[in-house]
């Protein structure tokens, strides 16, 4: 190892100070012998002495240990104290970019994901565990780990994989396209990425659904883009308060997250003309449509697009496995150049060895009788949450019955939305993981609603997280039946939109 002098003062000094930048950047590690004496005078072209008083000083302010007939070793725990007396612990924002994330981004509070401590949580987006799945996936990796090799993966992505799906989304998405179409990215927010960095510029506006998905809308906003809230009701995005001037415009519109509902005949085609007219481009994230839960399929915007406006956007961590990062792009003939250049500016390829995994799951057909099963277990789960729902909080609480995805939402009109910190709070304290709409709003909703996700519990956890949520909201309900009371208002009895 190489320890540097950097020529000011006494040699002695220079060495103390070399060995204290080499423990400091980790070049000389916690419990690491430092060089014996011998060796790194001849090294260093000094005297044996001279290296004998700069371990002596090491030793004396706490930097190493000395073992009697061993050597010197670092100190446990010098470096980490070294390293923070010469770091800063916190900075300001080093550009604009920066100081967005900062504000819309907290690693202590990502919203949806399970907090630590609790027994059920009403988490969402997470996929449906298939253990009947297991086996398979690890034969498909063995398989791929046998064709291996060490070149990067292609850009575009693995041609099997991209020709399965093909086949795939043209049967249940009613999207016609061949694999040359298709691009395949690490996830949903990759795709969200690439898309921007070969769509738009700094200042543009993107028409975002309000409430919408909060994670898609923060790379919009540290991207600089504009983001224009555009309304949502029963039939998904009011396309007609999409203002003029718009570049891009974000939907959900198979199962609009966080509302549930489902883009209208009308307003599909409302949303391609206005494309169309104005030569703005659609993003659709289709990020659980595949979940059919009960009635027909609900076609993809993309299959109704005859102008190439739209990029459809799939993904495989919900459906298949959180932890592979994989997603897809169905990219319009004219943009694909520009989204497979900014895709291979972000990695040049996304991981190889699950792609060949993950094709050959496709192409046997057991993607699809997964996804079935699947459909069928989240029927079951959004049948006990719905019937714990009416049981529990009919007369207070107003739901839709998703025909699709993962999650309901239920909201309490006669709560105000900031009572929703406290049962939040109160919930963990109980064991049980409670989400607010909140983090979907770019303005603050008047009313408290919970995102309720149901493919992470089984029934019987539903029931007994429901009978927790019953039991922390009971205070709240009362003072609202109180109140009531008091001033001759009613209630609605039980409400439910199907």
């Amino acid at each position: 190892m190489d320890i540097f002098l950097d020529g000011e003062g006494a040699i002695y000094q220079q060495l103390v100070r070399g060995l204290k930048n080499a423990i400091a950047t980790g070049r000389l590690a916690e419990g690491e012998r430092l060089p014996p004496s011998r060796d790194l005078c001849r090294q260093l072209g000094i005297s044996r002495t001279t290296v004998v008083a700069a371990y002596e000083l090491l030793r004396a302010e706490g930097y190493t240990n000395t073992v009697t007939g061993s050597g010197s070793y670092v100190a446990k725990n010098r470096v980490a104290k070294d390293r923070g007396s010469h770091m800063q612990a916190t900075i300001p924002p080093q550009n604009e970019r920066s100081r967005v994330a900062r504000s819309v981004f907290d690693l202590k509070s990502i919203p949806g994901r399970r907090p630590d401590g609790v027994r059920h949580a009403f988490e969402y987006g997470q996929p449906v565990q298939n253990k009947s799945m297991d086996g398979l996936w690890e034969k498909e990796l063995r398989k791929a780990i046998s064709r291996s090799t060490n070149r990067y993966p292609r850009v575009q992505g693995n041609p099997e994989l991209r020709g399965a799906l093909a086949h795939h989304i043209e049967r249940s998405r009613g999207i016609v396209c061949d694999a040359d179409d298709i691009i395949i990215v690490a996830g949903v927010q990759q795709a969200i990425q690439v898309c921007i960095q070969a769509l738009l510029n700094v200042g543009d506006a993107v028409a975002f659904e309000e409430p919408g998905y909060f994670s898609a809308r923060s790379l919009f906003q540290i991207a600089g883009a504009k983001v224009i809230p555009v309304p949502v009701d029963r039939d998904g995005m009011i396309v007609e308060q999409i203002p003029p001037g718009v570049q891009l415009i974000y939907v959900t519109p198979s199962h609009q997250f966080p509302t549930g509902a489902v883009l209208s005949e009308a307003r599909r085609s409302a949303l391609l003309e206005y494309a169309r007219r104005t030569e703005a481009w659609v993003i659709e994230d289709d990020y659980d449509g595949e979940f059919r839960i009960n009635g027909p399929a609900v076609h993809s915007l993309h299959s109704s697009d005859r102008h190439g406006r739209t990029v459809y956007v799939g993904t495989l961590s919900k459906s298949f496995s959180a932890g592979i990062r994989l997603g897809y792009i169905v990219a319009p003939p004219a943009l694909h150049r520009d989204l497979l250049a900014a895709k291979w500016c972000l990695d040049f390829g996304s991981p190889a060895l699950e792609q060949m995994a993950l094709a050959g799951l496709v192409q046997s057909g057991a993607y699809a009788r997964h996804l079935r099963w699947v459909s069928e277990e989240l029927l079951n789960r959004r049948t006990a949450l719905s019937s714990e729902l009416m049981a529990r909080f009919g007369a207070t609480a107003s739901f839709a019955l998703p025909r699709s995805g993962m999650h309901l939402l239920a909201t309490f009109e006669h709560l105000g939305a900031d009572a929703g910190a406290m049962l939040v709070r109160r919930g963990h304290q109980e064991g049980l993981g409670i989400y607010t709409v909140d983090p979907c709003y770019l303005e603050p909703p008047g009313a408290l609603g919970l995102i309720l996700g149901f493919s992470t519990m089984s029934v019987a956890d539903i029931r007994e997280g429901m009978g927790i949520l019953e039991h922390v909201m009971s205070p709240l309900l009362q003072q609202v039946t109180d109140n009531a009371a008091n001033t001759g208002n009613v209630i609605p009895l039980k409400r439910l939109a199907k």
